[in-house]
């Protein structure tokens, strides 16, 4: 990844983290002298996959920019238990106001970027590419989907503002799955992906005749997600979602799919475990 890969919003993001932990100053940094600098280490606990090395970086740069961080490893990086990933070096003030807020954002991104790299090693060799969903961390979107990257996996649709994703209520409001997708056809910018989520077979045939770009196979079994490869005939892209795990999703990979979605990948995250370690400089 390069910095032309990280989100618009990276500052924004941070400034507004910090902001909820520091409020109106911090008490106890206070305690510390002025004059005090430290040195630091960053070490991971265990096996990982780096990410976030940005934010961290930019909680101390709002701080205080005379704040050294080298890095000796990288996003996207796979890490192994007790490996250094970092020193820094400055104000203690400026360190021990921005330790938790940096931690917070390299722990979560790298737990994201983990998660999605065991996803994708489960599917590696398959024709199937893992993708991630809107379910999301609220405020922490443009970051985690930039962690999946990071994991050699793909976003799906950012937001409801740049794909048309056509789900079972819009199928109900709308009368049908044509009249949904004509609507949508009719109503979208040019260019617009517009998918349709099925359940059935049926419905699958109905949205390929209505000339949808993507189908969403909805907790589709096996033989049902080979049947549907069958049927769809390479005419759109196919996606599985529903019920995935990593102990069934390289058998879902195998069916034919194009794509494979997952939520647990940004939803259920689990922060990596490290350490910051502080010593007098």
């Amino acid at each position: 990844m390069t910095s032309s890969d990280l989100p618009a919003d990276l500052a924004a993001t941070v400034k507004r983290a910090l902001a909820e932990d520091i409020g109106d100053g911090d008490l106890t940094a206070g305690l510390i002298p002025r004059s005090a600098r430290v040195r630091a280490q960053l070490i991971t606990r265990e096996a990982a996959i780096l990410c976030g090395s940005a934010w961290f970086d930019e909680v101390f740069r709002q701080l205080d920019s005379s704040v050294r961080i080298d890095w000796s490893t990288r996003d996207g990086d796979r890490l192994q238990a007790n490996q250094i990933l970092c020193a820094l070096a400055g104000p203690a003030r400026a360190l021990l106001t921005g330790e938790r807020t940096a931690m917070n954002f390299l722990q979560t991104l790298s737990g994201t970027a983990t998660t999605a790299r065991h996803y994708v090693d489960a599917v590696a060799g398959t024709r199937a590419v893992i993708l991630d969903t809107r379910k999301t961390v609220p405020g922490l979107r443009t970051a985690q989907k930039y962690a999946v990257r990071c994991a050699g996996a793909q976003n799906h649709r950012m937001g409801l503002y740049d794909a048309i994703l056509i789900k079972e209520n819009h199928i109900s409001a709308a009368g049908s799955v044509s009249a949904a997708v004509q609507a949508a056809r009719a109503q979208a910018p040019t260019g617009t992906t517009v998918e349709v989520e099925v359940e059935t077979l049926e419905q699958l045939r109905e949205a390929l005749a209505a000339g949808t770009d993507r189908l969403l196979l909805d907790n589709f079994s096996l033989k049902r997600l080979r049947e549907a490869v069958a049927e769809n005939g390479g005419r759109a892209r196919l996606e599985a979602s529903g019920g995935i795990t990593l102990d069934n999703v390289r058998a879902v990979a195998d069916t034919g799919v194009d794509c494979i979605s997952i939520g647990a990948i940004t939803k259920h995250v689990r922060a990596v475990d490290l350490s910051l370690r502080f010593n007098p400089s």
